[in-house]
């Protein structure tokens, strides 16, 4: 099986967290002869090649990370650019993001679904995950920790050319917190974590509080 793999994040391959998860997705792909091509929607000069490999290829994965429940727009854009295929072509899609609970996701999830038949394909089933906010602040053991996990799904997908596996389902996590738990994530955010994303901005060269409203 050849798969085309469409990375639609807006961010550049450097620091795109989706490139991560999939440099480790497609390290489980190819254990088994699974061949691969893959493009980068943030380069928009790659844009005509991608059409390209869109029209020629029957296997795509279109990879994005989902940004407080919308699809990039970067994204948007160059999807609208495709016409429908028509021609038996299957489309399976990985959507990530920062939100660790499953239900944080489902509304893309279920617009991945719609989106698959919009472009005449097959909808094989989407890889969901959250909790990966932090993937492209890390290096060595501390990155394969989060992002290693994605070797087993490359292999699940490469059995059928899906994401439907029972499997997959469970590997997005916790679909909700339990009560206990919510509670402790949240002073957690409240205390430690705020303290963590306020070092952060300051390396971004922000000088303003973090819950600054300057059109309040």
């Amino acid at each position: 099986m050849h798969v085309l793999i469409i990375n639609g994040s807006p961010r550049v391959k450097k620091y795109s967290n989706t490139d991560k998860i999939l440099e480790k997705l497609t390290k489980g792909m190819c254990e088994n002869g699974t061949t691969f091509e893959q493009y980068e929607v943030s380069d928009r000069n790659q844009w005509a090649a991608i059409k390209a490999a869109y029209e020629k290829n029957t296997n795509i994965l279109i990879a994005l990370p989902l940004f407080v429940e919308c699809i990039p727009g970067l994204l948007m854009e160059f999807l609208e650019t495709l016409a429908p295929k028509n021609d038996g072509s299957k489309m399976a899609f990985l959507l990530q993001s920062g939100f660790a609970e499953g239900i944080q996701l489902r509304c893309g999830e279920a617009y991945l679904e719609i989106l698959a038949g919009k472009l005449g394909c097959e909808y094989k089933g989407t890889l969901v995950k959250g909790d990966n906010f932090s993937i492209r602040f890390m290096d060595g053991e501390m990155r394969d920790k989060i992002t290693g996990k994605y070797t087993q799904m490359g292999r699940e997908f490469a059995k059928n050319g899906d994401f439907t596996s029972e499997a997959c389902r469970k590997f997005t996590g916790p679909e909700i917190f339990p009560a206990p738990v919510r509670g402790l994530v949240g002073l957690v955010f409240k205390s430690v974590a705020k303290k963590g994303f306020i070092k952060i901005a300051q390396t971004w060269g922000c000088t303003k509080p973090l819950d600054d409203k300057p059109y309040a």
